[in-house]
């Protein structure tokens, strides 16, 4: 996804925020960032194999959060 695409979808993240969340994921093989040679500039954000393990985890975190006390 783009950056603007990611930050719509993130109700209440600054767009500062988002990028710096966006490097660190990078830094750490989540996310890998490929950028396209025009103008104006294009950038793509997608997750790695590593990225999309955590589907499962947060799912799991999300299905833990839900259950009643």
């Amino acid at each position: 996804r783009r950056f603007g695409e990611l930050q719509r979808s993130l109700t209440g993240i600054s767009p500062r925020t988002l990028s710096l969340r966006l490097d660190e994921m990078e830094k750490e093989g989540i996310v890998k960032r490929k950028l396209y040679d025009e103008v104006p500039l294009k950038v793509e954000y997608s997750l790695t194999k590593k990225g999309q393990t955590l589907n499962e985890i947060i799912c799991k975190i999300r299905e833990w959060g839900e259950k009643p006390s």
